[in-house]
């Protein structure tokens, strides 16, 4: 097939355009995964509020997970 320049592009100009398609198009990319990515955040925003305040406001499940221990002891120590 032969290639026919309609537009009469030099080769540097070409291969200009061929790069900034290249770089809008991973832009696009980029955007399509951080907007998918706040749409995840929000929709998990908006399944908390359908949650009752206590849920919120509980203590932890596990007993043991609290930061406070550790501290606790390192200052004992000094």
């Amino acid at each position: 097939m032969a290639e026919h320049d309609y537009i009469r592009q030099t080769t540097s100009e070409r291969i200009r355009n061929w790069i900034l398609y290249e770089m809008l198009r991973g832009a696009g990319y980029a955007a399509t995964v951080l907007v998918g990515i706040g749409a995840i955040i929000g929709l998990i925003y908006i399944v908390s509020l359908f949650l009752p305040e206590d849920s919120k406001n509980a203590p932890p499940p596990m007993p043991y997970s609290q930061i406070d221990a550790p501290l606790a002891v390192a200052i004992d120590h000094a």
